[in-house]
């Protein structure tokens, strides 16, 4: 019994929701992005209008200013400021005037007498007074253009070190059990989490883009504004925006679009459904049912009753003729195509063997002649490319010949696979081949070509260390002379020049053991 959800109308219904859903969703993830996007720009600006804003304060305020940040940077442990500060600094500005009145009666500050001849309390009340004031300021500011958090900073003589000199968050220390700020932390700022901050200030320009912060104080973004004061730079304005809650409008408003959207699809699609089930699924019904008894039975006669239902020009009964002859077509493809897959398996493992018995030593089982020139052809199509980075290894072992006749052929064959294993042992990251009786080669490679020093020593004192072990059968302890060159683009323009010249070194050893084995 066919149930509603196998027929191709419910199919259709089901794609054309699933295009419904995906087009909504990225209808609405284009307009959320878009949205954001804007926003985030907007934010960047409302980020430089605020620090343009503190900073045509700042340089207002001019040489008052860098006497507080001067002071700051030296007595900051010596200023007192209320943790519970509220923005009044009306309280300060009275000591500190009455300080002034008391100790210099008639004096104006910066005319009749400068802030280095101040007593160091009149200058700590000057400061507490100033910075209070400057606190106050830059809270209103940050509150005035909605922002997070606004702050103003300045580097010291230790690298990739800043002083938190205006912050509006508030570190406590408790001193006689009051709470006060904890006021001028000094901060590592690592160059890589805070590529903005450290750009303004070492070009002393206004950077492109902002950071982004993700920590105890929410996920932020900063943008940084270096100071100028009567030409000398002080320090960096800093502004930060918070980005988490800030997307709500942009998101209801991304949805309600998105939900209209959805509803206009919903209603095309519907009609759309309707059309298609009136014109064309009826006819498809009846070819998939013949369809089907086809895929169940394998009866080829399906196709005549098929033909015998194509009834009319249209896309459906054009494609019940075909299938039909297709259904015809499918067994004879079928049955050749198996036999030619059987035969093309047949002769893929036939080439297979036939190439792996024409490259592969029948005693040794390495590389055989064959397979180093093929190696020898890839590598002269390297070197014509300028990529070539190689050297060659040739190895004799010496007194075969002494082996067969006293010992016999079967253990000059055990010398020469003892030889090809110590080979490969020594030279365990290039490929070795032997293209003679008892030749090898060797296409040096990798750590192998690196470290060949060290790997001709250790091939030597194998040799070494063989010939005194007295366990051994005398076939067992082999001697084989080594000659190595490396490829020198100077001198060597094919791998032949590299061949002879290891060749050479080898016969040149070989004669050298000889005379000592005489």
């Amino acid at each position: 019994m066919e149930h509603k959800t196998d027929g191709l109308l419910f199919k259709f219904a089901l794609i054309f929701f699933i295009f419904t859903t995906i087009a909504m969703l990225m209808s609405g993830v284009s307009i959320y992005v878009n949205q954001t996007n804007q926003y985030k720009e907007q934010c960047e600006k409302n980020m430089q209008n605020l620090a343009d804003y503190i900073e045509s304060m700042l340089i207002a305020d001019g040489k008052d200013f860098l006497v507080l940040q001067d002071y700051f940077m030296k007595h900051k442990g010596e200023m007192m400021i209320r943790h519970d500060f509220s923005g009044d600094y009306a309280p300060a500005k009275k000591k500190y005037e009455e300080l002034f009145a008391a100790q210099y009666p008639g004096k104006i500050l910066g005319s009749t007498i400068t802030f280095d001849e101040l007593s160091p309390e009149v200058k700590n009340a000057y400061a507490v007074y100033s910075f209070e004031y400057w606190l106050y300021k830059i809270e209103k500011a940050r509150d005035l253009f909605g922002l997070k958090y606004v702050y103003y900073i300045v580097p010291t003589e230790e690298p990739l070190h800043m002083v938190w000199m205006l912050d509006l968050v508030r570190d406590k220390k408790t001193v006689n059990g009051v709470d006060y700020i904890d006021l001028g932390a000094d901060v590592y700022e690592p160059m890589e989490e805070h590529q903005k901050m450290w750009e303004a200030w070492n070009t002393g320009k206004k950077p492109k883009g902002y950071d982004t912060y993700d920590n105890e104080y929410g996920k932020t973004y900063a943008y940084y504004n270096p100071l100028y004061i009567n030409g000398r730079k002080v320090g960096l304005i800093g502004t930060e925006i918070d980005i988490d809650n800030v997307n709500k409008a942009i998101l209801r408003n991304a949805l309600q679009q998105t939900a209209i959207m959805g509803l206009i699809l919903f209603l095309c699609v519907s009609v759309m459904l309707w059309a298609i089930n009136k014109r064309y699924i009826s006819k498809l019904s009846h070819l998939q049912a013949n369809v089907r008894d086809y895929a169940d039975n394998k009866d080829t006669h399906i196709a005549d009753a098929i033909e015998h239902d194509a009834i009319g020009k249209d896309e459906i009964s054009a494609l019940s003729l075909q299938i039909a002859v297709m259904i015809r077509e499918l067994e004879e493809y079928m049955r050749s195509l198996l036999e030619t897959t059987k035969e093309l398996g047949d002769t893929k493992k036939r080439a297979a063997s036939m190439n792996e018995l024409a490259n592969k030593d029948s005693l040794t089982g390495l590389r055989n002649k064959t397979a180093y020139d093929n190696e020898v052809r890839r590598i002269e199509w390297a070197l014509a490319d300028g990529k070539a980075n190689f050297g060659i290894a040739v190895i004799d072992l010496n007194y075969l010949k002494r082996i067969n006749d006293t010992y016999g052929h079967e253990q000059g064959n055990i010398a020469i696979k003892r030889l090809c294993r110590i080979i490969c042992v020594v030279f365990a990251h290039s490929p070795v081949f032997r293209i003679g009786g008892d030749e090898f080669a060797v296409i040096l490679k990798n750590d192998d070509l690196k470290n060949v020093d060290a790997l001709v020593e250790k091939f030597n004192s194998t040799f070494d260390k063989m010939s005194q072990d007295d366990s051994l059968e005398p076939w067992e302890r082999i001697s084989a002379a080594i000659g190595i060159a490396l490829y020198d683009p100077l001198f060597d323009n094919n791998l032949t020049n590299v061949f002879k010249r290891a060749d050479k070194a080898m016969y040149a050893r070989k004669k050298e053991m000889k005379a000592v084995r005489t």
